[in-house]
């Protein structure tokens, strides 16, 4: 399965090449866990590109744990409005009103908070407390399986236990906030997923994958991700200077966010099609003479599981109209207070 380890030697080499290149960014070099737990929780799924500036306005807005549970959750879920993954934005909220103002200290009570799961809680007491528990993220999981030569699926049973034993042995437990951000970074920047740099790789000469030409090849995975299409007809109504909103509470994607008012169907429809359905009229009271059409199609946007098909129409109804009676009646120009979708927020974002 893979070789013998000189765990010295890997750890020098990894906090030698971090201390050279590492990047300089605002949750690093810090030993707050409230910040720390943020910083990870936004990382989530995130591109650190990505994620630099949602943290810094999380953090301005909400500093500390009194802060963020004294927050209302729809505004949370306005500064994570983009990010995606909106469980990760609820899950900080509950755990925030649920610590009152005292952030854990161990790492059972950080493991058990809502949201956490091994890696964070490792990744949480090792920079705050510095504490010797291993971190293993996908950037891990590839550090060790090219440079062991670990062909073993990594989203296995049998995998996740030999890495985060593998990961265990290999850590300087004398420095571990230290290891444990240097292996993130070695394998964030050094060995990416796709034609890293090996010839300026500082572990090239004990490196399996390297070796024996399989570096493309590792790590391994088991499963690949089903995708569900879903077809979504959205309508963006003018009623006066209204609109019509509502809040997604179906345990759903986007759970808690607002949108406009929706009609799935099992396929894409035509517009015509679309406008001539009954789902269109069970919400449009046609004696109302609407005035409709399509202003955007064609959208594709894609999450972890679902691939989401949208199309955006127009209708036009008097300022009193009945119609759209079971939605929340807002301003236009009130619309940008409310945390909505990614594919919604592009959308409007397209109307100015």
């Amino acid at each position: 399965m893979g070789k013998q380890i000189n765990r010295s030697l890997f750890s020098t080499r990894v906090i030698e090449w971090y201390e050279l290149n590492k990047r300089e960014l605002p949750w690093r070099d810090v030993t707050t866990p409230y910040v720390i737990w943020i910083s990870e929780i936004i990382l989530q799924q995130t591109r650190v590109a990505q994620g630099y500036d949602y943290f810094v306005r999380f953090i301005e807005r909400f500093p500390d744990l009194t802060t963020l549970a004294a927050a209302e959750e729809d505004e949370v879920l306005k500064y994570w409005q983009g990010l995606g993954y909106y469980s990760r934005a609820r899950n900080l909220h509950a755990a925030a009103k649920k610590l009152k103002g005292v952030f854990p200290r161990t790492y059972s009570e950080v493991l058990a908070m809502k949201g956490v799961g091994e890696y964070t809680a490792a990744a949480i007491c090792s920079f705050a407390y510095n504490m010797p528990y291993a971190v293993v993220d996908g950037n891990v999981y590839r550090v060790l399986a090219r440079y062991l030569g670990v062909d073993v699926p990594i989203d296995s049973t049998q995998g996740k236990k030999i890495f985060a034993a593998l990961a265990d042995e290999l850590m300087d437990k004398s420095r571990p906030a230290t290891y444990n951000q240097a292996i993130m970074e070695f394998g964030a920047l050094q060995c990416v997923p796709n034609s890293p740099d090996c010839g300026s790789c500082p572990m090239i000469d004990g490196c399996v994958a390297y070796a024996s030409a399989a570096v493309a090849k590792l790590p391994v995975k088991q499963n690949k991700l089903k995708t569900k299409d879903r077809f979504f007809n959205y309508i963006y109504v003018r009623a006066g200077a209204y609109t019509f909103i509502h809040r997604r509470a179906a345990n759903d994607i986007w759970k808690g966010l607002y949108e406009l008012p929706l009609v799935e169907t099992e396929v894409m429809l035509s517009a015509d099609a679309f406008v001539a359905s009954d789902a269109f009229y069970t919400l449009v009271n046609a004696s109302e003479k609407p005035i409709v059409r399509l202003l955007s199609s064609g959208h594709k946007h894609v999450l972890s599981h679902q691939i989401i098909y949208a199309n955006f129409y127009e209708v036009i109804l008097p300022e009193n109209a009945r119609s759209f009676s079971a939605y929340k009646k807002i301003r236009r120009d009130e619309i940008d207070d409310y945390a909505v979708p990614r594919l919604i927020h592009n959308f409007l974002l397209s109307l100015e």
